[in-house]
């Protein structure tokens, strides 16, 4: 009962008229940036920073979350309607989705993502619910030397289970760490890469660097698109999906569920990995690999259900250990810091109201998903005309004015706009900006337990190895380092 009883409260917190307001504001928003092609939850949630400034805590983050989990379906629409996914997650999709909507059943799976949709995201929650406060508790006996292993495993994920170059993913993820450094030493006060610029003394702000390599550099993305032609819209049929479809689809949505909470734990997986996972689980299970590709409903049941599963389940290593999973969830610490939040162990003890309140909002936000999603899907449909050259100039006027009521700074207007150009010429050459993002993120947390870990050990860093949680991880991290290397040297290749 005392574990319930601050579950409880939180439905409690939800219920508040103006949280359930911001909860429907948020899925509302996350399903429009899903149908926009591009732009995705992580710029949206990175533009959307300043505005949180002035919105209660848990009000705020319920809907910066509802924007996350919404953004998974919302890119479900264009991924079957026209081959182009709206968010990363829904690339798979995109396959079996499109040739279904080509045979006319554009509606079944609409219908069918909708629906495991929903499942995988519930079972998430219900998961999320008993497993937080293990982690949390579990976790809150780790120190300075526990954080700096947990810190240094979280950066080495990402590079080495992200998409794209591994070299790539470890050149960004440096490149975070050392901006991370810029400002004024923490503990003795010097200058560092600030190259005499008196404003970057007080560091790099987390809302410039996201809303530059986020929402700026996806913007310049998009607008190469501009003068392409776009493909016609395909009709949509009935979204309520035949019993013979829902036969077929069940075993992939448990599959799903199952699947896109384990990876959404782990740091780098996410909703993105996820589907992709599931869909190459489906297609290994099927008795008829050969439809897929073709318009089998398993090839978006399965990845649309593991989607919203990872996506909610990525919410754990960042509430109750501090370490975001994936770029939107490194967006959303920044969210949190800002509204003087710190994620970690103590957050469920110390922030019981704003932890199952976040918590338990996803359960409401994930009915209001699938009340939404089926009526108002011709609704959405016709978001997708509005031109890229109305939308793309009002988002980098509400980027400019949010940066600039962080610090009411000219110069941190430049320097979002610098780093969204950079962002925009990493992206032409392949560099992906959650590595360096999620690295920045990190580096303060890392410097600082690193520090502290030596002054304790005295300088010595086989003290590291004294501590059995942080010997454990060390070792996790070796074994992550070693292991490609390994394989690649029984098949007589170098690891890339």
């Amino acid at each position: 009962m005392d574990f319930l009883s601050p579950v409880m409260s939180g439905f409690g917190v939800v219920f508040q008229p103006e949280n359930l307001l911001y909860c429907l504001l948020g899925v509302t928003l996350g399903m429009l940036v899903g149908v926009l092609p591009g732009l995705g939850p992580a710029a949206t949630i990175a533009v959307l920073l300043p505005i949180t400034y002035n919105i209660e805590p848990t009000a705020a983050i319920i809907m910066l979350a509802g924007i996350f989990y919404g953004a998974q379906y919302g890119g479900t629409i264009t991924s079957v309607l026209l081959r182009l996914p709206g968010e990363a997650s829904s690339v798979v999709t995109a396959i079996d989705g499109h040739e279904l909507a080509k045979q006319g059943r554009a509606g079944t799976a609409l219908g069918i993502a909708a629906i495991g949709s929903f499942i995988g995201g519930t079972v998430a929650i219900v998961a999320l619910t008993f497993v937080a406060p293990l982690v949390a508790g579990f976790a809150i006996d780790f120190g300075p030397s526990e954080y700096t292993a947990l810190a240094l495993l979280g950066i080495l994920l990402i590079t080495t289970l992200g998409s794209g170059s591994r070299l790539k993913s470890v050149l960004m993820a440096t490149v975070g760490l050392l901006l991370a450094t810029v400002g004024q030493d923490p503990l003795e006060g010097a200058a560092r890469l600030t190259f005499g610029v008196d404003p970057l003394l007080d560091g790099i702000d987390f809302v410039i660097v996201a809303m530059g390599l986020f929402g700026v550099a996806e913007i310049l993305h998009n607008m190469e698109s501009l003068r392409r032609p776009q493909p016609p819209a395909v009709k949509v049929d009935s979204v309520y999906p035949s019993r013979r479809d829902l036969g077929e689809s069940k075993g992939a949505i448990a599959r799903g569920s199952v699947l896109g909470f384990l990876l959404g734990i782990l740091p780098g997986g996410g909703a993105t990995m996820s589907s992709m996972v599931a869909y190459a689980v489906e297609k290994r299970a099927a008795k008829e690999p050969g439809k897929f590709g073709k318009g089998a409903v398993q090839g978006v049941a399965g990845p649309e259900t593991a989607n919203n599963a990872g996506a909610t389940s990525s919410f754990i290593p960042l509430l109750t250990l501090g370490i975001p999973a994936n770029a939107t969830m490194a967006v959303m610490f920044g969210a949190l810091l800002i509204q003087g939040i710190t994620p970690g162990p103590t957050l469920v003890d110390e922030k019981p109201d704003l932890f199952w309140g976040v918590v338990n909002s996803m359960y409401v936000g994930n009915l209001l998903l699938l009340a939404m999603s089926m009526p108002l899907i011709g609704l959405f449909v016709r978001v997708l005309r509005v031109r890229a050259a109305i939308l793309a100039p009002l988002t980098i006027l509400i980027t400019m004015i949010g940066v600039y009521t962080v610090r009411l700074s000219v110069f941190d207007m430049f320097l979002m706009v610098g780093l969204g150009v950079l962002g925009y010429l990493m992206k032409k050459a392949g560099f992906e900006p959650g590595p360096l993002v999620l690295a920045f993120v990190l580096g303060e947390l890392l410097e600082s337990s690193f520090r502290r870990s030596m002054r304790i050990f005295g300088g010595d860093l086989t003290g590291f190895l004294t501590q059995p949680i942080t010997a454990s991880l060390l070792a996790l991290i070796l074994l992550i380092v070693l292991a490609p290397w390994a394989l690649r040297a029984t098949r007589g290749k170098a690891p890339v």
